[in-house]
């Protein structure tokens, strides 16, 4: 019986190591999947939250119904919009792929930009994407430094994962970063409302967020599940791929629709992402190439 007991522990502690470092898929809530299969035409409780979710991001038009159930022709085409940006089946309905690309944790900075504030906008190139009219630094030295309204790591642990992320854009630019106070860039950790009209939302969902050049402001949810190390678990979001990401906004490059990229605008739970693709690469040197 004790290697049967012992063959059955072993099993056991595999299942185990399998749930805490194997990447999960996106978790739906129960709200929204009760929205699966909605169309236009009808009337569905809760379907101001997926409207309130696309107006965040830029796809659903000031004009339309944001607060009601109702599934209306802005809906569908914000819909669309969405699905095509995400290469998603284009269909203008609430299907389950549409609802975990919604349900997955992503940088809180938008996609589309519909407002009339021309300093805000984004510009389509390729993937890649930058603010419109393309503002940049001036100069190619920036300095940083951290200040947090909420402690999650100490700065001995947050610097050097700063570090690798800036040398990441260094290696492949013309920027050079060096710590200072004051700082061309400043990045920490807050929650909730911090103060830029941009409040946090809780564990899950949007990130980090950061804004373009010459802001300098790169912000982290506090109420995240940072993982500072390689041996990341399944529930824990790499604090330095998200890093590398924010700070790619700070130097003027807005989403990409390349999955491969680092400017692409989800983070799955579980994974790491740590260098940049070849449309992050061809976006900076693109930017900046004068």
């Amino acid at each position: 019986m004790a290697p049967k007991l012992a063959i059955s522990a072993l099993l056991l502690l595999l299942v185990i190591i399998q749930a805490l470092f194997v990447k999960s898929e996106p978790q739906i809530s129960k709200s929204l999947q009760l929205l699966e299969g909605a169309r236009k035409g009808y009337t569905f409780e809760g379907l101001n939250q997926v409207k309130q979710y696309l107006k965040a991001f830029g796809y659903y038009s000031i004009n339309g119904s944001s607060h009601t159930d109702s599934f209306d022709d802005v809906l569908e085409s914000a819909l669309k919009s969405y699905q095509q940006y995400y290469r998603l089946k284009v269909t203008g309905r609430i299907n389950s792929n549409t609802l975990k690309k919604i349900s997955t944790p992503r940088c809180g900075v938008q996609d589309v930009f519909n407002d009339s504030d021309d300093d805000v906008k984004f510009s389509m190139i390729a993937n890649y994407s930058f603010f419109n009219g393309m503002p940049r630094w001036n100069k190619r030295q920036l300095t940083y430094m951290f200040r947090s309204s909420a402690f999650v790591i100490s700065d001995q642990k947050f610097r050097p994962i700063t570090t690798s992320a800036l040398n990441k854009w260094a290696a492949v630019s013309n920027f050079a970063f060096r710590e200072a106070n004051p700082s061309d860039i400043v990045m920490g950790f807050h929650r909730r409302s911090h103060g830029d009209n941009f409040p946090f939302d809780g564990p899950g969902n949007v990130l980090a967020h950061a804004f373009a050049p010459r802001d300098g402001r790169l912000h982290y949810d506090a109420d995240e599940n940072w993982s500072t190390s390689n041996a990341i678990r399944q529930n824990q979001i790499d604090l330095e791929s998200v890093a590398i990401h924010e700070i790619g906004h700070i130097l003027g490059l807005g989403h990409s629709e390349d999955p491969n990229a680092i400017m692409y605008a989800y983070f799955s739970p579980g994974t790491i992402k740590r260098n940049l693709g070849r449309d992050d690469i061809d976006g900076i040197r693109a930017l900046y190439s004068n």
